[in-house]
């Protein structure tokens, strides 16, 4: 199976302790991150994906933040020199992300406005 993964949700997976929107939203990353850790293909978009399918913020599979997520999703992407569409392991793009982003100390350039951040840091 090929989960639809936000680019950016590469760094929330990194940082998620079980706070969210909702219950069903949280319940729904616990899910998600627990699917991701078998290492399946996931296919990276700028859009509502498998992640947003319990968000409040997604009105019929759109964003209503949708701007400013996008932003996240392509900077994301630009950072681990891959594109939209791009279909990866799960523990390639996750590795991507730790070093290009998280370690390099680029992650608040990516989402630093973002209203979780507090809990990133």
């Amino acid at each position: 199976m090929t989960y639809r993964i936000r680019a950016h949700h590469g760094m929330c997976f990194s940082f998620f302790s079980g706070k969210g929107y909702s219950g069903e939203f949280t319940e729904n990353m616990w899910k998600m991150k627990e699917k991701l850790g078998q290492n399946p293909e996931v296919l990276l978009v700028c859009r509502t994906d498998d992640v947003c399918a319990r968000c409040p913020n997604n009105r019929e599979g759109i964003c209503t933040s949708s701007e400013k997520v996008e932003a996240y999703d392509r900077r994301t992407l630009a950072l681990c020199g891959l594109s939209e569409n791009a279909v990866i392991r799960w523990d390639e793009f996750e590795g991507l992300v730790h070093e290009k982003i998280i370690t390099s100390g680029r992650r608040e350039h990516v989402c630093g406005d973002c209203e979780w951040n507090e809990l990133c840091k």
